[in-house]
Parts: C-alpha cells; structure tokens; sequence
C-alpha cells in the first residue's frame, strides 16, 4: 500500500520497488516481469482513481492521439535500442531525456499558474540542462573505468 502511495503522489515508486524485489534474490527475468506487473497493476489503478475523482476531461482525451503513436513506436524502439547498447548507457540516456521532459513541464506550470516569472523558471531549467550534461559528460568520458570517475 505504501508503495501504490507514493507512485501515485510522486510516480517513483520504481526504486522502493527494484530495491524490494532485488532483496528477494529473484532471477533477472523474473525480477523484471514482477517488477512490470507491479507497475503495470499500479498505473492502471492510478488511472481508474483518477478517472473517478474526474482528472479526466474532453481536454484531455483530445492529446491521445498523438501519445499513442509515440508509445506503440516508442516500446518497440527501446526495446531494439537497449538489445544493441549497454543497459547503463541506455538507462543513463533514458533519465537525462526525463529529467529534461520533467523540468521542462515544470516550467511551463510554474508559467501558466503565475507562480514564477518566465526568466526565473528557464533559468531553472537551464540548470537543469547543464547538471544533465555534466553527468552525462562524467559518464562518457569515465565509463570504461568506474574507478576513475572523480568524486
């Protein structure tokens, strides 16, 4: 419960959860289908809440067409990319984009509630993109030897 708690307030349920089942010694293809089902179990419950608290509007449901395309291109093209590179660099990949996507967002909310002016939020935002770089940088340039890497 504590865990269907926090992804619906903070959708990061996924660490508790690799942390959870990796403590449970699973094989990796069944750590990675209890982790999916979980997942899968959660954001679809998520949605269900959601639908009946009325998060949903006509608004809403008109973006579906253009995120249903990215997700049935998008799953296939992942699952290509991560079988052709090394799972840390993807996954390395895969949360800079996030984190550029989230703050991105954060940005336009911060704009649209009035709640901080335009310079200040972009200037978060680039922070955000320079942190990113740096990190994605670090990881490059130190990756064959994880013993190298500055601290």
């Amino acid at each position: 419960m504590v865990l269907v708690t926090l992804y619906s307030l903070t959708t990061i349920s996924g660490p508790p959860l690799a942390l959870l089942f990796n403590n449970q010694v699973y094989p990796k293809q069944d750590f990675r289908a209890a982790l999916g089902i979980i997942r899968l179990t959660e954001s679809s419950l998520t949605a269900i809440a959601y639908g009946f608290i009325g998060f949903y509007s006509a608004g809403s449901m008109e973006i579906i067409p253009y995120i249903v395309p990215s997700v049935i291109i998008g799953i296939p093209l992942g699952t290509y990319l991560i079988r052709m590179m090394d799972p840390e660099t993807f996954r390395r990949i895969c949360m800079a984009f996030d984190g550029l996507i989230v703050g991105f967002g954060l940005s336009r909310v911060l704009i649209e509630l009035n709640l901080a002016s335009t310079l200040t939020t972009y200037s978060i935002l680039s922070i955000v993109v320079l942190i990113n770089g740096y990190l994605l940088f670090r990881f490059f340039r130190y990756r064959g030897s994880p013993q190298d890497i500055p601290t």
